[in-house]
């Protein structure tokens, strides 16, 4: 069984980890509304890839009108 030879201190532990976190995804804008979205998603408006996806809420409303 492996033993250590001595403790690891805080400082080396808390050294070892400065890197260790988590960076932030950056946001794409839609290019039909302008609106920020996700990378890689369908925007709120329902665009993805400047083809039109699925219908808003208010869209269907005013179709049922």
């Amino acid at each position: 069984m492996v033993v250590q030879k001595s403790k690891r201190s805080r400082s080396r532990r808390g050294a070892g980890r400065a890197h260790f976190f988590l960076v932030p995804k950056g946001w794409t804008v839609c290019k039909e509304t302008g609106e920020p979205c996700p990378p890689h998603r369908v925007s709120d408006s329902g665009w993805y890839k400047g083809k039109k996806i699925f219908k808003t809420k208010e869209e269907k409303k005013a179709a049922k009108v």
